[in-house]
């Protein structure tokens, strides 16, 4: 059942004024309006709880994780229903993304545990060393405070409440204040719900977790610019990520701001998997572009290729591949709507051609798709920019080197793809420089939509991708960004923390 209401310190709070969800079907449901007031309090409970969740053994973090992802088992069937109403996102997909949203919290478990993420290094002192001894110095990550994570629009789940922002700021010791998203709220209170009931099961500070729903700006505002704030997590758009980037610069105590942001992820499809492949990848692309109605952030809206029959062919596929797909529902109202603008503006720019133009209104996409040659596209910086959705754009370069100058001209990317043969190595081998600087995660035969939750990923990338290039939202490095090294010189162990003594 929906508390409708913000969760702050373990306690179930209401507002003046209230909402309401936009459901695809059903009757909407109301939620009490975040307010300034709202953060001020979650923020000071979450000072409270740092000074003693920031100092817990891993082994009690790691036992909260598993709870917070058994509670939200629990709550599957409830989940995945309230899902689908605000969402309109199938029941596989919904809970595919709670088994992505529980697994990560089970290995951010699992790798807070084993203690390598702390990164921990030794000095040993060096008192006869000449001209100068050496102290004893060791070194280790610790928790920053408390976090502020923006849920995202596109993740009702695994970017949202309990989702990868969340589980690494508190697999780091650090307590979590939520700014749901207004477009899932029924989704974002019963996940709160589940991670309330692990915060009493495992007697911890009620202060390690508060979400405050809805509100206008001055909420996110409000807390970003607190004072007890010390990170934040950002998944969202340019324009409203960079706008809290700044707001967190200004503040009389800068603090990081780790936002994804978007992406464009280029594919480059070399020319003997075109001559060999090509219809093959085509038919690939359209399910990649489509996939989730395109709301994916590594969804990869261009494809160059070199001018030439294979080309023409690989248009033809991925048209006809495209044309198969039927209108989807997208999250909201709005991001439908800037969906249908971002593609009027793509058919109306002069340097582009219509290849697949279909009709769409309402809440519900359809796939396009365009094409422009290289020369228009590296003259028209417009062109480079996400449209939301479903939309492809295919790139004519004239030869290899206007294709090296189009990888050139990207700005910073989540992904980007690599298709090749054998016979395409050396060409593959003269992008690699370029789009190493470009992106955070690079491919080879294959498409970018979907992030595996590992040691390994990387989900984040050079400006505007994300705002900290070296940081990854996705995977357990992502616990990272909410730690800073600090070094104890000539300390006893009894004055040491646990994990170093």
């Amino acid at each position: 059942m929906l508390k409708g209401k913000h969760l702050i310190a373990g306690e179930w709070v209401g507002g003046t004024t209230s909402f309401q969800n936009m459901p695809v079907e059903g009757a909407p449901d109301s939620f009490a309006k975040g307010e300034p007031e709202h953060v001020d309090a979650a923020a000071h409970a979450a000072e409270e709880a740092f000074w003693s969740y920031g100092f817990t053994e891993r082994s009690t973090r790691a036992a909260f994780l598993r709870k917070i992802a058994e509670e939200i088992d629990a709550r599957g069937a409830e989940i995945t229903a309230m899902g689908t109403k605000e969402t309109g996102l199938p029941e596989a997909r919904l809970n595919g993304e709670r088994g992505r949203t529980v697994g990560q919290l089970r290995l951010f478990a699992d790798h807070i545990e084993a203690g390598d993420y702390l990164d921990r290094r030794h000095d040993e002192a060096l008192p006869d060393r000449a001209p100068l001894p050496r102290p004893d110095l060791k070194m280790m990550q610790r928790p920053i405070g408390p976090v502020a994570v923006f849920g995202a629009s596109n993740f009702p789940l695994a970017f949202s409440t309990a989702g990868g922002d969340t589980a690494a700021a508190l697999a780091a010791g650090c307590p979590v204040v939520v700014k749901g998203h207004s477009a899932h709220p029924g989704v974002s209170d019963i996940v709160a719900q589940a991670i309330d009931a692990a915060v009493k099961a495992c007697d911890l500070h009620p202060g390690v977790f508060s979400q405050i729903q809805g509100g206008n700006r001055a909420v996110g505002t409000a807390l970003v610019q607190h004072p007890f704030i010390k990170a934040v997590g950002f998944t969202g758009s340019l324009a409203g990520g960079r706008a809290m980037f700044d707001l967190c610069a200004a503040r009389p105590e800068p603090i990081p701001f780790f936002g994804e942001l978007g992406s464009v992820n280029p594919m480059f499809v070399l020319e003997n998997a075109a001559a060999n492949r090509g219809k093959e990848i085509a038919t690939g692309w359209a399910g990649s572009l489509s996939m989730g109605a395109g709301q994916f952030c590594t969804n990869p809206g261009v494809a160059l290729l070199l001018a030439g029959p294979d080309a023409d062919a690989f248009e033809a596929a991925a048209k006809d591949a495209l044309a198969e797909i039927g209108g989807q529902t997208m999250l909201t109202e709005g991001i439908a709507g800037s969906y249908h603008s971002g593609a009027d503006r793509m058919a109306e720019a002069a340097s582009v051609r219509s290849v697949l133009k279909t009709e769409c209104t309402g809440r519900t996409a359809t796939p396009f798709l365009f094409s422009t040659t290289a020369e228009d596209f590296l003259a028209n910086h417009d062109l480079a920019e996400e449209v939301f959705g479903p939309l492809g754009l295919i790139v004519i370069a004239r030869d290899a080197e206007e294709r090296l100058e189009v990888a050139r001209s990207i700005v910073g990317q989540l992904t980007c793809t690599i298709h090749m043969d054998d016979a395409d190595l050396p060409a593959a081998q003269s992008l690699m420089p370029i789009l190493e600087r470009k992106a955070g995660r690079l491919l080879v035969n294959g498409f970018p939509t979907g992030v595996e939750v590992s040691d390994t990923m990387v989900h984040g990338g050079p400006y505007p991708a994300s705002t900290n290039f070296g940081a990854t939202s996705v995977g357990t490095l992502s616990i990272r960004r909410f730690l800073r090294p600090v070094c104890y010189q000539n300390f006893p162990d009894g004055l040491l923390p646990v994990d170093l003594a």
